[in-house]
C-alpha cells in the first residue's frame, strides 16, 4: 500500500496521504456532500455508509484530519477493441479552508502512482476543469454528440422484420451492449454491479429490446417521456435493421413526445438520412482521459499489422509520471509478430536520439494519449505543432494506428 507522509510546506503540521479507514467514512461523505451540493437523507444514510468502499478512496489528511479526497475506481475500458484496466478518478474534493495548496496536485499524482501499482494502463475522469487535469498528464478525448429533434424531422424507415419488447432483463441487454462498446475507445466495460447500480437506478425510464426476426436480440433503448419530450439515454445496436427499428420504435411515440432527445457517438450518421437536416446538433467535450503505464500499454495495443520488418518509435515526456519519459520502440518481424522494447533516456536527449530513430515522433503524454485512443490522428497532431517528426515518421505512425471513434454513454 503506497502511503506518502510529509511535513507542509503552509505550517500545517504533518501531512499524509492514504487510504480511508472504516472510522473515517463520516468524513469522507461530509467532504463529498459539501463539495458537490447534495444533501444524503437521514433515511438513507445507512445505506450510503455501506455503499463507501474505504480501499478506492484516498484522502489528505492534516494532522490527522481529512483536508481533501479523491476515488480510484477500478474499471475497464475498451480501447481499440479491446479492455484494458483502468483507474477511473472520481469524487475529488477539498475543504474550501484547504484549497490552493497544492493537496489536490499531490492526490493526483499519488493516485498514478496507485494505479500503476494496481496494474491500471490507463486512467479516465470528468473534469471541473479541463485546464487543471491537462497539467497533470490527462487530456480531453471525448465527445458526445446530442440531437434534438423536433416530431416533424423524425426518420420514418421502411417496417422492420424483428419487434420491440419492454424488458426488466439486463441480460441481453449486456451482451448487445458489450459488442457495441467495444466498437469504440473510452466506453466502459461494464461489471453486473455496475449494470445494477449505475444502470438500473441511476437511468430510470422503460428499457426496449430489439429482436430481429430470429428472435434474437441485436438492440436497445433506455428511455422517458416527461412533459410531451423523448429523453433517449441509451440507444445501442449492432445492425441496421436494430438501428431503423429503433428510430421507428421512437416515431411511434408522435402522440406522446414532441420532441426527442438523445445522445449519440460523433460519428453517428442520422443527418444524411433526413429529408430535413437541419436539426439541431451539439457536439460538447466530455471526458478526459490518460495513459498510466506507457509500456505495457503499447504492449497490449493492436496496432495495424505490418507484412514486412518495420520499426516506430516515440520520445515521450511524462513530468508527472517519470516511469513514463523514455524512447518506446514497436517493431515488427519478418513474419509480422509485434514486439516493444523500450530504450530509457534523458529527457533533455529525446529530441537528438529521436532525430536518429527511424520513424520516431516526439511527443507528451497528453498527445500520446490522444492518438492511441483514436481521438486525433497523428497527421492532424503533426499539423497542429503537437507531435515532432520527418512526415516519413508521421505517415508511418498514421498507417499504423487504427480508425478509432472514442465514446462514453457512462458517468463517474
Amino acid at each position: 500500500m503506497i502511503v506518502d507522509v510529509f511535513w507542509g510546506s503552509w505550517g500545517l503540521g504533518m501531512e499524509e496521504i492514504r487510504r480511508l479507514r472504516e472510522d473515517e467514512i463520516d468524513a469522507h461523505l461530509a467532504i463529498s456532500q459539501f463539495a458537490f451540493q447534495y444533501e444524503i437523507a437521514k433515511n438513507d444514510l445507512d445505506q450510503a455508509k455501506k455503499d463507501v468502499v474505504v480501499d478506492h478512496i484516498h484522502g489528505f489528511f492534516v494532522d490527522g484530519q481529512m483536508a481533501a479526497n479523491l476515488t480510484i475506481l477500478p474499471l475497464a475500458t475498451y480501447v481499440n477493441g479491446h479492455p484494458v484496466a483502468m483507474g477511473g478518478i472520481a469524487g475529488v474534493a477539498t475543504w474550501p479552508e484547504h484549497r490552493r495548496r497544492g493537496m489536490v496536485a499531490k492526490l493526483l499524482r499519488h493516485s498514478l502512482n496507485v494505479m500503476k501499482e494496481q496494474g491500471s494502463l490507463v486512467s479516465m475522469l470528468a473534469p471541473f476543469s479541463f485546464a487543471f487535469y491537462n497539467r497533470f498528464g490527462w487530456v480531453y478525448c471525448i465527445d458526445r454528440k446530442q440531437y434534438i429533434l423536433d416530431r416533424a424531422d423524425w426518420p420514418k424507415f421502411q417496417a422492420s422484420k424483428g419487434a420491440i419488447e419492454r424488458t426488466d432483463h439486463f441480460q441481453e441487454m449486456e451482451s448487445v451492449y458489450e459488442t457495441y462498446a467495444a466498437r469504440f475507445s473510452g466506453t466502459l466495460q461494464r461489471s453486473e454491479d455496475w449494470w445494477q447500480t449505475r444502470i438500473k437506478k441511476g437511468k430510470q425510464g422503460i428499457r426496449a429490446l430489439y429482436r430481429d426476426e430470429n428472435g434474437v436480440a441485436q438492440g436497445y433503448m433506455i428511455y422517458q417521456v416527461k412533459q410531451s419530450e423523448m429523453i433517449v439515454h441509451e440507444m445501442v445496436y449492432l445492425t441496421v435493421e436494430a438501428y431503423q427499428g429503433l428510430w421507428n420504435f421512437i416515431a411511434n411515440h408522435d402522440s406522446m413526445a414532441n420532441q426527442v432527445k438523445i445522445i449519440v457517438p460523433t460519428n453517428d450518421g442520422l443527418p444524411f438520412l433526413l429529408p430535413n437536416p437541419r436539426i439541431k446538433q451539439e457536439i460538447f467535450p466530455y471526458f478526459m482521459a490518460r495513459i498510466v503505464d506507457v509500456e505495457p500499454f503499447l504492449r497490449q495495443y493492436s496496432f495495424i499489422s505490418q507484412t514486412s520488418e518495420a520499426e516506430l518509435n516515440v520520445c515521450v515526456t511524462d513530468p508527472n509520471a517519470l516511469w513514463n519519459e523514455a524512447i518506446f520502440t514497436i517493431s515488427w518481424s519478418a513474419d509480422g509478430i509485434q514486439q516493444v522494447d523500450v530504450q530509457r533516456v534523458e529527457a533533455a536527449q529525446f529530441q537528438e536520439i529521436g532525430m536518429s530513430l527511424q520513424n520516431c515522433l516526439t511527443c507528451d503524454i497528453q498527445t500520446l494519449t490522444a492518438m492511441l485512443f483514436g481521438y486525433q490522428r497523428p497527421s492532424t497532431l503533426a499539423s497542429i505543432g503537437s507531435v515532432q517528426g520527418t512526415s516519413e515518421a508521421v505517415t508511418a505512425w498514421e498507417q499504423a494506428i487504427p480508425a478509432q471513434t472514442t465514446f462514453l454513454y457512462d458517468f463517474f
